[in-house]
């Protein structure tokens, strides 16, 4: 028996003793193995424990400041033309604190990039008040960008969360994490006007007053995952990867680059990366422009607010179920199932026209096809890769896929516009042929 040490860049993973099997079947594994194993039960439990308290915060700060931005971003630019760009630069902002918060935690581990992603958040939030307050919108737009690092953190908790999880297990702990945001996702939006109300004294816009709260809950999660994240849930799975013979990980194995390289190499990984970013585009260009079909075919502002909630109880509600079938049946049967339903959803979604039923029922499989598509997919990434590259490919990950998904979020609307609706979706159907044919050709298989 040998003892791991930490990795030399953090004092966050604990020694880890492993044992090596004895040749013959006969004999029994040392006893030392059973308080190790009993340890390491422990820390899953506590790592995903402080994870989905602060997913569900995490959720409720993005939540709580998103359901006002565009309302504040018409008020402070003068004009509806504007008003969808509060929401692009949150989504632009995620994309690109994906690279430098992945190479952070690459390099140092989970606790300090989740830390400085809650932390630039808060950041954001305070920017966004302050541009409020002057009436400046380039100002707005760039708190709104720093805001993004929010939903870059409550992204990367999933991955925090298959870190030390079982790979027999590994969808239904990633899975976990993303139904815990369904309590902020649900609760944020109807919090929005009271939290705005509240500040009115102050001096502050209430449309801006959300952002106000929302930096607030940042700062608690932000000093939640610095106080109790402990072991580093990436560098303690490191330590066991090592205490296991692996070959140790050099700063060089932890670059995006060589994610980049470890998902090129791999069939099943280039299937994940493109589950988790085809996946999210299709969800994202169906859904922002469906309030605007709705209300084109006679919906009030309750019923459309109905459908959206549908649609994102779709989204996480079910997530613990995808996991399930994921881990029970494998990760590529249920990309399958992502590219069923949401290949149901947009035929449904796009030929609805003024049936309001219709319209529900296609935004509710376009949230259970993004679940299936970004749980399924999150494990096969985190499965396909070797343990050295994995923080830098789910980096990598979160980048392709909020990326994407802001450029089908920008061209949804030029299509609606120049098109319509229902072309809208059969463009978003064809985005799900390619993955169809990588997932039919990529074999199926527990994990």
């Amino acid at each position: 028996m040998r003892a791991v040490n930490e990795p030399a860049d953090s004092t966050d993973a604990p020694a880890i003793s492993a044992t090596v099997p004895a040749v013959s079947p006969v004999v029994p594994p040392p006893a030392e193995a059973a308080p190790e194993a009993v340890r390491l039960a422990a820390i899953r439990r506590r790592t995903n424990a402080v994870l989905v308290i602060t997913q569900v915060l995490g959720g409720l700060g993005v939540a709580t400041a998103i359901a006002l931005a565009a309302v504040l971003a018409e008020d402070i630019g003068g004009s509806e033309a504007v008003a969808g760009l509060a929401s692009t630069a949150s989504v632009i902002g995620t994309a690109l604190l994906s690279l430098p918060l992945a190479a952070l935690m690459a390099a140092r581990g989970r606790r300090p990039g989740l830390t400085l992603a809650y932390l630039i958040a808060a950041a954001g939030g305070a920017v966004v008040v302050v541009g409020a307050v002057l009436a400046w919108f380039p100002l707005l737009l760039l708190g709104m960008a720093a805001f993004g690092a929010g939903s870059s953190a409550n992204l990367q908790a999933r991955f925090a969360a298959a870190d030390l999880a079982e790979p027999r297990h590994r969808a239904r702990t990633i899975s976990l994490v993303v139904w815990a945001t369904t309590i902020g996702a649900v609760a944020g939006p109807n919090l929005a006007s009271p939290a705005g109300r509240s500040l009115a004294g102050l001096g502050i816009p209430e449309t801006a007053g959300p952002f106000v709260w929302g930096a607030g809950i940042f700062l608690v999660a932000a000093a939640l995952v610095w106080l109790l994240l402990r072991p580093d849930p990436l560098l303690t799975a490191r330590a066991l990867a090592a205490a296991g013979g692996a070959a140790p990980d050099s700063s060089a194995d932890r670059s995006l680059r060589a994610g980049w390289r470890a998902v090129a190499a791999s069939p099943r990984a280039r299937l994940a990366l493109a589950t988790v970013t085809g996946s999210h585009t299709v969800m994202v260009a169906v859904m922002v422009m469906t309030p605007v079909d709705l209300s084109h075919h006679g919906a009030d502002l309750e019923l459309i607010g109905l459908v959206i909630s549908g649609h994102i109880g779709g989204m996480y509600a079910f997530s613990p179920l995808m996991g399930w079938l994921a881990d029970r049946v494998g990760r590529v049967s249920v990309i399958a199932l992502a590219v069923a339903l949401l290949a149901c959803a947009t035929l449904l979604a796009g030929t609805a026209g003024a049936s309001h039923t219709q319209s529900a029922v296609g935004l509710f499989l376009l949230g259970l096809g993004w679940s299936a598509g970004l749980v399924a997919g999150s494990a096969l990434l985190t499965d396909a890769v070797p343990q050295a590259a994995r923080a830098a490919a789910q980096g990598l990950s979160d980048l392709s896929m909020n990326a994407a998904a802001g450029l089908g979020g920008a061209l949804a609307g030029l299509i609606v516009a120049q098109a319509g609706y229902g072309w809208l979706n059969a463009a978003a159907a064809a985005l799900l042929l390619p993955l169809a044919a990588l997932a039919l050709w990529t074999p199926r298989g527990r994990a």
